[in-house]
C-alpha cells in the first residue's frame, strides 16, 4: 500500500514539476519556438483535466502564455480541442482555475477577428459573463479582460458580447472598489463602444457616461487612460451621444487632465476634447466658454510627437465651425503654436494635420487668413507641398491649406515669397490675390513695385485668355504703361539697342 503511495506520490510531484516548468520556461520568448517543436501543447492538454487543482491550474497558465505569444501557439490552442474544456472549466472549477480559464480564452481571443470567433463559437461568452458576477473581484477582471479582447476586434464580436449580457455587468465593475478591474472593465467598454453608435448606446443606456466621469479625477493615471478613451469612444459617433458625455459635468474638470504628468492621459483627453468638438458649433463653443481651446494650445505647446496629433486636429475642427470659432483659436495665441508643429515636428502625418488645422483657421476672411500668413506659414505650406519627400497626403493637405489661405490673403507683404517660388497652379491664386487688393491701395502699388514683384509678373508666361493672363491684366492696368514695359523681360536690351542705335544730334 505504501509503494502504491509512494508512487503516487512521485507521479503527482513529477505533473506538478512538469507544469511549473513549462509555465516558467513560457514567460522567456527565447524558450517558445523550443517549447512548441517538443509539443508542449498536446502534453498540457491532459493536465488540465488533472485531479490536482493546482496542476490544473499551472496548465492553463502555461498554456495561456504559450498562446499568448503568438497566433500560431494560439491556432494549436484551437486546433488542439482545448477551448471547449476550459469554457467547461469556468463554469466548474475554483477562482484560481477560472482565472487562469478566463487568461487562456483572452490570450487565444487577442490575435486576430479569427481567433477570437474561434472563442465564441465554443460557447465562451456565456461562461465568462457568468464570470463578471463571481464575487471574486480577480476573476471579474479576468472575465472582463478576455470579453474587451473579443469585442475590439469588430462589430459582430462587440455585438456578440453585448448580446450575452455583459455591458450590465461591465458599468458594475467600473463600480466596484478594486482599481485595477474598474481600468479592464472601462477598456472593455471601450472596445465595444469604439465599433458603432448602436454597441455605444448600449454602454450609455446602462448607466457609464454618469459612472466613468465621476473618475476623470481619480489618482490612477492607468484608469484615467481607460475613462477618456471609452469616454471619447462613445461620443465619437454623433452629437447626441456627445451632448450626453458633456451633459455629465466633465467641463472644466477634464481640462485640468491635459497637464497631467502621464502622456496616454493627456492623449486621452485631447482626444476625447476633439470628438466633442468636431460635431457642432455649439459644442465648440461650449468648449471655449469653458476655456478648453486655450488649455489645448498649452498643451500641444508642452507635447511632441504623436501626443500632439487629437489637440492640433480639436483646433481645426472647432475653427472650421465659424468665423467666430476660428478667431477664438487666433486670440489665443494658436497659430504660433500650430506653425511651430509645422516647422518642427519630423512626422508627415502631424505636419498635415497642421497644415489642414490651419488652412481651416485661414479660409474664413481676410483677418483670418492675415492672422496665419504673419506667422509665415504661406512658405512652409509651399515648400511642403513641392517636397517629393513629402507624403501625398501631406501634398494635398498643404495644398489645400494654401489654396483656402490664399483665397482670402489680402496681406500682399505674406505672398511675395510666393510670387517668387510657387508653380503655376498655386501662383494664379496668389496673382489673383494681388489682382485683387491692387487697385484700391496705393502703397501695396508702390511696394508691389520695388519688392520686385511687378517685374516678377512680366515674366510669367500666361495663356492669352487664361484666368491667368486676366489677373495680370488687371494689375498691370494699375500702373503707367512706361512702367509696366520697363519691367518687362527684354525691355533692358531693347533699351540698349536703342542706345546704340541712337543718332546724336551734332
Amino acid at each position: 500500500m505504501s509503494d502504491r503511495h509512494s508512487v503516487r506520490t512521485a507521479y503527482q510531484r513529477a505533473r506538478s514539476q512538469f507544469v511549473q516548468t513549462i509555465a516558467e520556461l513560457a514567460t522567456r520568448p527565447q524558450n517558445i519556438e523550443t517549447l512548441q517543436n517538443a509539443g508542449v501543447m498536446s502534453l498540457l492538454r491532459p493536465l488540465l483535466l488533472d485531479v490536482v487543482p493546482t496542476i490544473q491550474q499551472t496548465a492553463a497558465l502555461a498554456l495561456g502564455r504559450l498562446a499568448n505569444y503568438n497566433d500560431d501557439l494560439a491556432e494549436a490552442v484551437v486546433k488542439g480541442d482545448i477551448l471547449p474544456q476550459l469554457v467547461y472549466s469556468l463554469a466548474e472549477q475554483n477562482r484560481f482555475y477560472k482565472k487562469a480559464a478566463a487568461f487562456v480564452l483572452r490570450a487565444v481571443a487577442k490575435h486576430s477577428p479569427q481567433l477570437a470567433q474561434a472563442v465564441v463559437d465554443c460557447g465562451a461568452l456565456d461562461a465568462l459573463v457568468v464570470c463578471l458576477e463571481e464575487f471574486d473581484p480577480g476573476v471579474k477582471e479576468a472575465a472582463a479582460w478576455a470579453l474587451g479582447y473579443i469585442a475590439r476586434h469588430n462589430a459582430e464580436l462587440s455585438q456578440a458580447v453585448v448580446d450575452a449580457g455583459a455591458v450590465p455587468l461591465l458599468v458594475l465593475c467600473i463600480q466596484e472598489p478594486e482599481v485595477a478591474l474598474k481600468r479592464i472593465a472601462a477598456s472593455a467598454l471601450s472596445d465595444i463602444s469604439k465599433q458603432s453608435p448602436e454597441l455605444a448606446q448600449t454602454a450609455v443606456d446602462a448607466g457609464a457616461i454618469a459612472h466613468l466621469a465621476q473618475m476623470i479625477l481619480n489618482p490612477d493615471a492607468k484608469l484615467k487612460r481607460q475613462v477618456f478613451s471609452a469616454l471619447s469612444q462613445m461620443a465619437k459617433h454623433s452629437v447626441d451621444l456627445a451632448e450626453m458625455v458633456v451633459e455629465a459635468e466633465i467641463f472644466p474638470a477634464v481640462l485640468t487632465c491635459l497637464k497631467d504628468p502621464d502622456e496616454y492621459v493627456k492623449k486621452n483627453v485631447a482626444t476625447l476634447i476633439r470628438e466633442i468638438a468636431k460635431h457642432t458649433p455649439e459644442l465648440s463653443q461650449l468648449i471655449v466658454n469653458t476655456g478648453g481651446v486655450a488649455a489645448v494650445i498649452d498643451y500641444i505647446g508642452d507635447s511632441r510627437g504623436n501626443v500632439r496629433l487629437p489637440g492640433i486636429m480639436m483646433l481645426g475642427y472647432v475653427a472650421a465651425h465659424s468665423e467666430n470659432l476660428a478667431m477664438a483659436v487666433i486670440v489665443s495665441k494658436g497659430v504660433a503654436q500650430l506653425a511651430i508643429c509645422l516647422t518642427e515636428e519630423p512626422e508627415d502625418h502631424i505636419k498635415a494635420a497642421s497644415a489642414w488645422t490651419l488652412g481651416q483657421i485661414g479660409r474664413h476672411t481676410p483677418e483670418h487668413a492675415r492672422s496665419v500668413a504673419v506667422a509665415n506659414v504661406l512658405p512652409k505650406l509651399l515648400e511642403l507641398y513641392m517636397d517629393s519627400e513629402s507624403s501625398e497626403d501631406l501634398q494635398i493637405k498643404a495644398k489645400k491649406a494654401l489654396k483656402n489661405i490664399l483665397q482670402k490673403c489680402t496681406y500682399l507683404q505674406a505672398l511675395d515669397p510666393l510670387l517668387q517660388d510657387a508653380p503655376s497652379n498655386i501662383l494664379k491664386h496668389v496673382v489673383g490675390q494681388y489682382s485683387k487688393v491692387l487697385p484700391h491701395d496705393t502703397k501695396s502699388r508702390r511696394l508691389f513695385v520695388t519688392s520686385g514683384g511687378l517685374k516678377k509678373l512680366q515674366e510669367i508666361k500666361a495663356e492669352p485668355g487664361s484666368v491667368m493672363q486676366e489677373y495680370i491684366n488687371a494689375i498691370n492696368n494699375c500702373y503707367p504703361e512706361e512702367i509696366v514695359r520697363y519691367y518687362s523681360p527684354g525691355y533692358s536690351d531693347a533699351l540698349l539697342e536703342r542706345v546704340e542705335n541712337y543718332q546724336p544730334i551734332p
